[in-house]
């Protein structure tokens, strides 16, 4: 019995160690989700309620349903990602200022859709000690909103100062109004608002979406640690696609390779649907069939990453299916490469997202003119071949919350990603005005050179009190870098059957 003793010990330490270590880091989620919600309450005040609810599960076909995402306000403050929970802030509450909601469990449909929180799990996941059922969410707001005692828990002593607010017609009902799927429909947190409104009276409504965005643009420490690793996971994926990519591919496989590392280091899922474009789906910038073998020759394209614990990062890299970028191929991805280094040049506290921007644009409008791309750098014509902006904030979404023209400081997440697309088409659909004949004429050579060539440059940007750190560093960026590693691929003879 000895020998299989000592192969099991280390075994048993390192469930051990992995043990610990999760529930390190559920404490540690635990302690940032109280720290968030302190800081919102804060900005609610004493006088002011938080209704915070889940999203609602998406439709895919009958009844099916897609694969369920939280809310990331209601996520950012609680940590859980069961649909059907409600957050309720109450900050002058005397000491039950957090009341969470949850499903009741039912074994029945457990055994259908899979476990159910119990109110002592969500306690321990979330940090709050008031969890009550989601049956009981109506009823309690009834309550508070009428100065009525909900159960011994939430009397009128607890909640008096909401109370009293409501009665002078001070209190304020904040909720995140994010907007509707529809232009004419309302979201869900709408339709509540103007449910309460009709119903109640005493108090005010108010747009919590702006508190939740000055919260949620300087990340914690934690949220910084989750966003690394994500990150790093999807770092490595690219570099999965990159080894994957071969002349007589399909852009399929390179998709699978990429997002097989997600699923494969823990990750929830992708943070956005995977764009893999060769050829000239490289210059449609949202790419979404991966559907084409790839030639030998072309650039490929890839626009992926993962979502990790609910932090997004954003990584793109464009490179040669064969290996090596041929000289027209150069031209253009030494001009975005250079963008994207000008714009980290600006990115440091106090500068915008728009400063970057604007940077980049100048970069390309000087590397456009010089290829005769466009013939005139003081106006729009580079909007032809440079359709979108060069930064985002990246966090729990991808495209996360803020403005670009607010002041960046430490904390901020945010990528960089300038690109250069040369369709015919863009010349095409120019109307037919003698200034724009004169132009296609002037550049009608130059595109036809560099036609189909897409390319786009993306990293994802911590900013430190120490200055910029780029967190995508480890995949290769550089045309000297890329054509390195592509060499080192393993040999593949033919692409994938169908």
């Amino acid at each position: 019995m000895m020998p299989s003793y000592r192969l099991r010990r280390p075994l048993c330490l390192l469930l051990l160690l992995l043990s610990a270590a999760a529930t390190a880091s559920a404490g540690e989620l635990s302690d940032d989700l109280a720290a968030r919600r302190a800081r919102m309450m804060d900005r609610i005040g004493a006088d002011g309620m938080l209704i915070v609810t889940s999203a609602p599960p998406r439709l895919y076909s009958l009844d099916v349903t897609y694969e369920y995402r939280q809310s990331s306000n209601l996520y950012y403050l609680t940590g859980i990602a069961q649909e059907e929970t409600m957050l309720v802030l109450m900050p002058g509450n005397v000491s039950r200022k957090e009341i969470l909601f949850v499903k009741e469990r039912n074994p029945e449909r457990e055994h259908w859709t899979g476990h159910l929180l119990s109110r002592d799990e969500a306690t321990a996941r979330s940090g709050v000690r008031t969890v009550l059922s989601t049956s009981q969410f109506e009823p309690f707001l009834a309550a508070m909103l009428t100065g009525t005692a909900f159960g011994n828990d939430l009397d009128g002593t607890e909640a008096a100062h909401f109370f009293a607010a409501l009665t002078a017609g001070r209190a304020r009902i904040a909720v995140p109004l994010d907007a509707g799927g529809l232009k004419e429909a309302l979201s869900p947190s709408q339709e509540m608002v103007n449910q309460l409104r009709s119903r109640y009276a005493g108090f005010q409504t108010l747009d919590a979406a702006p508190l939740f965005t000055d919260l949620r643009l300087v990340k914690t420490p934690y949220e910084q640690k989750v966003l690394t690793r994500a990150t790093e996971i999807s770092a490595e994926a690219q570099m999965a696609g990159m080894r994957a990519a071969h002349p007589g591919a399909y852009e399929y496989e390179v998709k699978a390779s990429i997002e097989a590392v997600h699923r494969g280091r823990g990750a929830l899922s992708w943070a956005y649907p995977s764009i893999v474009g060769s050829g000239p789906n490289a210059t449609i910038l949202h790419y979404p069939e991966a559907e084409r073998q790839m030639q030998a020759g072309e650039l490929l394209l890839v626009d992926a990453a993962c979502n990790y614990q609910y932090m997004s990062p954003d990584i793109t890299r464009t490179y040669p299916v064969s290996g090596t970028f041929t000289a027209v191929q150069k031209d253009i991805y030494a001009i975005v490469l250079a963008a994207q280094d000008e714009g980290i040049k600006v990115a440091r506290p106090d500068a915008s997202l728009l400063a970057i921007h604007n940077r980049t644009v100048e970069v390309i409008k000087a590397g456009l003119l010089k290829l005769g791309l466009i013939t005139d750098t003081t106006g729009d014509q580079y909007k032809m071949w440079y359709t979108h902006g060069a930064s985002h904030y990246i966090g729990m979404d991808v495209h996360d919350v803020g403005e670009r023209t607010r002041p960046l400081r430490p904390g901020m997440t945010f990528v960089i990603e300038p690109g250069i697309y040369i369709r015919q088409a863009a010349l095409e659909a120019l109307p037919r005005t003698p200034e724009n004949l004169a132009l296609i004429e002037k550049i009608g050579p130059a595109v036809k050179k560099y036609a189909d060539i897409g390319v786009r440059v993306e990293d994802s940007f911590l900013l430190e009190e120490s200055g910029l750190k780029r967190l995508s560093a480890s995949v290769p960026r550089t045309i000297d870098e890329i054509e390195a590693f592509m060499q080192q691929r393993p040999v593949r003879s033919s692409g994938g059957a169908r």
